[in-house]
């Protein structure tokens, strides 16, 4: 019985935000339509970047950041006699932080 409940939880949670979202998208819908808005406000016009496309780019630049981080560390260790545990996680996460404002910089390119 033990091992049900967290397979049965995890799907009662994902359907619980699910309903959620999609009945408060829906009311908010209703609610503009009462007031007189029009429904062009629901369509993406075709200008818009997908917000998956930008999330995508953001996380492709964030992990090829963090590999070129450890590759760093690994060229730091092979070559010097630094061999901090401080250095290496600031290493790693300088160059997530890096490719992430790069990933920041291309979104704003590709949204002009």
């Amino acid at each position: 019985m033990e091992p049900i409940i967290i397979p049965v939880s995890l799907f009662a949670t994902i359907f619980g935000i699910s309903y959620i979202y999609l009945t408060t998208r829906n009311r908010e819908r209703l609610a503009l339509i009462e007031k007189g808005a029009d429904a062009s406000l629901f369509k993406s016009s075709p200008q818009n970047i997908p917000v998956w496309k930008l999330l995508l780019l953001n996380l492709s630049l964030l992990l090829i950041g963090i590999g070129i981080g450890l590759l760093i560390i690994s060229i730091v260790r092979a070559y010097t006699t630094l061999d901090s545990d401080a250095a290496n996680t600031a290493i790693v996460f300088i160059m997530a932080g890096i490719s992430l404002l790069t990933g920041f910089a291309l979104s704003k390119k590709l949204e002009k």
